[in-house]
């Protein structure tokens, strides 16, 4: 008889303690991440059917689990070396692959081998951003609440501006969108922002003051209703509101550091 069979109240404590490791808690996380991760290949499966609108909702929904399980993670207190390794293996492919991909399909396969390059590098580009990430939050060198700033295009929004085409298509109809030279030369750029040293604002530690509050609910809510009427034209919108936010965080980010380089040492130590 094993030593474990003859303690049954460590036994009874064993049992209890794998229930606790299967808390909702724990387990919620990785379940929207993996979820992401479904959403990411879906997309894939969408555009290799040439169903362009799905493949977009797709990667959509991708980045909306991208949010929640990290919001999650922190209400729960879940937060592991485990959940960032999966949610980067979940971020490659559903902000990597899958926009590369449905562009590709959609628009650059028209330029053959050139066209191939221009996914190939997006997606070494994405995996380097999400390594680079990874070995900054360990370092505790990411955004925060006093540096609100990424360094690099996050991968997420790396993703909204490559199937940008695809939603001025959807608004507009104009075929000047799938021009493959143009999207070609998004793809590059946005390749070059994800591994460059640029900062990027980070919507996660974006903060407000408290005499603006009604502006932005009133904001958000127009945001909203616009959402329902036309999707597209919103998520182009909010595109190129980010992409105009990020001049103004190099120049914040400048000048925060200015400050911090002129800015006297303090003497005193003590906490």
């Amino acid at each position: 008889m094993s030593h474990e069979n003859s303690d049954p109240k460590r036994t009874i404590s064993r049992r209890r303690q794998r229930l606790e490791e299967l808390s909702i808690g724990k387990v919620l996380p990785s379940g929207l991440t993996l979820l992401g991760l479904c959403c990411g290949a879906t997309a894939i499966r969408f555009a290799l059917a040439g169903e362009w609108k799905l493949a977009v909702v797709a990667i959509l929904a991708a980045m909306v689990f991208d949010m929640l399980d990290g919001r999650a993670a922190r209400f729960f207190g879940a937060d592991s070396r485990f959940g960032t390794q999966l949610d980067s293996l979940a971020d490659l492919v559903s902000f990597g692959l899958a926009p590369a991909i449905t562009l590709y399909v959609w628009s650059l396969n028209r330029l053959g081998a050139v066209g191939w390059i221009v996914l190939l590098v997006f997606c070494a580009c994405s995996a380097i951003r999400l390594a680079r990430f990874n070995v900054q939050t360990a370092r505790d060198e990411g955004a925060t609440h006093f540096h609100p700033y990424f360094v690099g295009l996050p991968t997420p929004a790396a993703a909204g501006i490559m199937i940008l085409p695809l939603l001025l298509s959807f608004e507009f109809s104009n075929g000047f969108a799938r021009n493959p030279i143009l999207c070609a030369g998004l793809g590059a750029v946005t390749s070059a922002l994800m591994v460059s040293r640029v900062p990027t604002p980070s919507l996660k530690y974006l903060r407000f003051n408290r005499d603006r509050w009604s502006w932005i609910a009133a904001l958000t809510l127009g945001l909203a209703l616009l959402a329902i009427f036309a999707p597209w034209t919103t998520l182009v919108l909010g595109l190129v509101v980010y992409l105009g936010t990020i001049p103004v965080a190099i120049r914040r980010s400048h000048l925060g550091g200015a400050r911090k380089t002129s800015a006297p040492v303090p003497t005193d130590r003590r906490r």
